[in-house]
């Protein structure tokens, strides 16, 4: 899952950056407002994790900005303000969470899997295909009772076909939520993914629609 960090405090950026990306997210972080504010418009990010001190713009003022362009991807408000004053301001003009500093990093991983999953209008917190049953929150996978073993980007492409569930993906659409700016992609890097996620769940669990993308197929 690709996040979008706006967070102008350097510390928290990068353990959050660090952090979360060894969780199997691809975080994109900015420290400027401005850029920030901008940035949303440019990735196909699955949340948001916004600061409301920042330089050059407030961040309430950001959130303001996105829901009236109609951007309604889900916006995790982190900050040092912890009165109820801000907590209720922030969810008021359209925030969907509110976390306040100091943090723990898996409360943060896992309240963004919460905001993604209702996003997709997933109520629970595990996915199934089959005798296949991935828990993204707490990066494991079962198949047919038995644990499997799966590298964190197989697991966010896994969790990326079994949200999507009846819909083609571009090699594209794949790339850009499993991979950041500053990753360095491989032109292929896509198809081994799916190449290994094949091998361990079946040559059918990932259909190819050729001149387009792939699809989730069968159930292993």
């Amino acid at each position: 899952m690709r996040i979008l960090l706006v967070e102008d405090d350097r510390l928290i950026g990068d353990g959050l950056q660090a952090g979360l990306g060894k969780l199997g997210f691809s975080v994109d972080w900015f420290t400027g407002g401005t850029q920030g504010m901008q940035a949303l418009s440019a990735a196909p990010y699955d949340a948001v994790v916004l600061d409301l001190s920042l330089p050059e713009i407030d961040g309430l003022a950001i959130l303001r900005h996105w829901r009236q362009q109609g951007q309604d991807e889900p916006v995790l408000i982190l900050t040092a303000r912890d009165a109820l004053e801000q907590r209720v301001s922030g969810l008021q003009q359209g925030a969907d969470d509110y976390l306040c500093k100091p943090f723990a990093l898996s409360e943060v991983a896992a309240r963004l899997q919460s905001l993604i999953r209702r996003r997709h209008g997933q109520l629970q917190p595990t996915l199934q295909h089959g005798g296949l049953v991935l828990n993204p929150a707490a990066h494991t996978a079962i198949l047919h009772g038995e644990p499997l073993p799966l590298k964190a980007r197989e697991l966010a492409l896994l969790e990326l076909f079994l949200l999507n569930a009846g819909r083609i993906l571009t090699r594209a659409q794949l790339e850009e939520k499993l991979y950041g700016w500053e990753d360095d992609v491989s032109s292929n890097a896509v198809e081994v993914h799916i190449h290994h996620l094949r091998k361990k769940l079946g040559s059918g669990f990932i259909r190819t629609v050729h001149g387009v993308g792939y699809a989730l197929g069968e159930a292993p």
